[in-house]
Parts: structure tokens; C-alpha cells; sequence
């Protein structure tokens, strides 16, 4: 990921962050079910889903920790 990309993950809402995770985690599922069944092509995809994922959580977490200060 960019610093780009990083830099507009900050710049997002609370709800949207949510809705990112939310929605990675349904890509992250289908894409094990797929792996399973020898679907996928890409595999480093699940890579890059989970590492979305856990970007998105990092800034919810920095997000409620600063509320609570």
C-alpha cells in the first residue's frame, strides 16, 4: 500500500472505516471459500485483503483511543 492510499485511510470517518473492514472481511471469507474449492488464482490477495483489514482496524483503534484521552 502507497503512502497515498495510507494517508486517505486517515482521512476517513469512523463509519467508513467500519464499512471497510466489514466489507474486507465478506472478500476475505468468499476468498478462502474459492481457495478451497481451487478458484483462486491470485493467492497473494488473501495477503493484501487481510493487511487491508488490519489497516483498518489499526486507525478505528488510534481513533478510540484518542477519544478517550
Amino acid at each position: 500500500m502507497k503512502k497515498k492510499d495510507i494517508q486517505e485511510l486517515k482521512n476517513k470517518s469512523v463509519a467508513e472505516l467500519q464499512r471497510l473492514v466489514v466489507d474486507g472481511t465478506e472478500r476475505l471469507r468468499a476468498l478462502r471459500f474459492d481457495l478451497a474449492a481451487g478458484k483462486v488464482k491470485n493467492v497473494a490477495e488473501l495477503h493484501h485483503t487481510r493487511k487491508s483489514i488490519a489497516r483498518a482496524k489499526t486507525f478505528l483503534h488510534e481513533r478510540e483511543t484518542m477519544k478517550v484521552k
